[in-house]
Formats: structure tokens, C-alpha cells, sequence
């Protein structure tokens, strides 16, 4: 959160140099928090998230029981 308030801070000044360095800053806390980057979590299964539910195998769960 230093980061992005700096990113506001220079804005605010209109320090273009002082904006570059934090908005580097916020790109590489975001890649440690795996925001950015190679995907970590991938498990093989597909991506269906988005997809409407009539689309995806998970249609006959989304179904009402009625």
C-alpha cells in the first residue's frame, strides 16, 4: 500500500520520474503476492470462470431441485 500512496503522491506533484519508481514498485509487490506472473495455482483443470453456468459442466448442479 506504500507504493500505490506513493504512485498518488507523485501524481499529485507531477513528478513523472517519482510515478515511474513507484508504479515499478507496485508491479513488483504485486508479482510477489502472484497477483502478476506465471500462473501458480494451475491444476489442469479447465478455466470455466467465464462461462455462463448453461455453458460449463456444472450446469445440472446450478438447476433448481423443484
Amino acid at each position: 500500500m506504500a507504493a500505490r500512496r506513493t504512485v498518488d503522491q507523485a501524481k499529485k506533484a507531477d513528478d513523472r520520474e517519482a510515478e515511474r519508481a513507484a508504479r515499478a514498485r507496485v508491479h513488483d509487490a504485486k508479482v510477489a503476492l502472484g497477483e502478476r506472473g506465471p500462473v501458480w495455482w494451475d491444476d489442469g483443470a479447465p478455466d470455466y470462470n467465464r462461462h455462463l453456468v448453461a455453458n460449463t459442466p456444472y450446469r445440472d448442479d446450478a438447476e433448481p431441485s423443484g
